[in-house]
C-alpha cells in the first residue's frame, strides 16, 4: 500500500478488495446526485490496511430534502435497502427521525451500509472538515483523522482502541497534532491518548 499527498488529498493505491469494492460503488450514487457524505468508524482503519472485517460501513450524510433522496433510491442500481421497501417510510421514519437506513447488494444483507443524516455539531464538523481521499483514482470522503482518532479512543472498545491505535500509527504525518488534542480535551480522553497513542 502506497500513500501520497497530490494537491493537498491523499492518494491511496492498493489492491482493492470486495468492501472497497462496495464502498465505491455505493459512494459513487451519493456523488453523482450532490449528497455530501463522510465514511466514518471502522472502514477507515481497514481502507489503510488494518486486517480485519466489517459487516457495515458507516456513512454521515448532509440533511436532503425528500426529493433529492428520492433521486437516490431510484437510482439505488444493484443495492436496495433492507429495512423497509418504501422511499416516504425510509425518509420519514429512519432518516428524519434520527435513525439510520442500510443499503446493501441485492438479496445479501452483509456488508451493508449504514446511513444517517448529521445530528450533532460534531457530526457537522466531521462533513464540512472531511478528508478527500482518492483510493486508487476513484474519489472517497473520510472523517479527518483529527477527530476519527479521538472518536475511536471515546468509543472505548478493544477493536475502536485498536483501530485508533493503527490509524494514528499509519498516518501520524498527516494528523494535526493540535488539533487532535483538542478533540480528545473536548472528549474528556486526554488521559487515553497519552495511555495508547503518545
Amino acid at each position: 500500500m502506497e500513500i501520497q499527498i497530490v494537491e493537498g488529498s491523499l492518494k491511496l493505491n492498493k489492491t482493492l478488495n470486495d468492501l472497497d469494492n462496495f464502498v465505491i460503488e455505493f459512494t459513487s450514487l451519493l456523488d453523482g446526485i450532490g449528497i455530501a457524505y463522510v465514511l466514518v468508524s471502522g472502514y477507515v482503519a481497514i481502507l489503510f490496511g488494518r486486517n480485519r472485517s466489517s459487516e457495515d460501513i458507516d456513512i454521515i450524510c448532509e440533511k436532503c430534502d425528500f426529493n433529492k433522496f428520492k433521486q437516490l433510491w431510484d437510482n439505488l442500481g444493484k443495492f436496495e435497502c433492507i429495512i423497509t421497501s418504501n422511499a416516504n417510510d425510509a425518509y420519514r421514519d429512519y432518516l428524519q427521525s434520527g435513525s439510520a437506513l442500510r443499503f446493501a447488494r441485492k438479496n445479501e444483507f452483509i456488508p451493508n451500509m449504514e446511513i444517517k443524516f448529521r445530528k450533532t455539531e460534531l457530526d457537522e464538523w466531521t462533513l464540512q472538515h472531511r478528508k478527500i481521499v482518492f483510493l486508487n483514482d476513484k474519489k472517497l470522503a473520510l472523517s479527518p483523522f483529527e477527530i476519527q482518532i479521538p472518536f475511536k479512543l471515546f468509543l472505548g472498545s478493544e477493536k475502536d482502541i485498536e483501530d485508533a491505535r493503527y490509524l494514528y500509527k499509519i498516518l501520524e504525518k498527516y494528523v494535526d497534532k493540535k488539533q487532535m488534542q483538542e478533540f480528545c480535551r473536548k472528549l474528556k480522553i486526554e488521559q487515553k491518548c497519552k495511555r495508547y497513542l503518545i
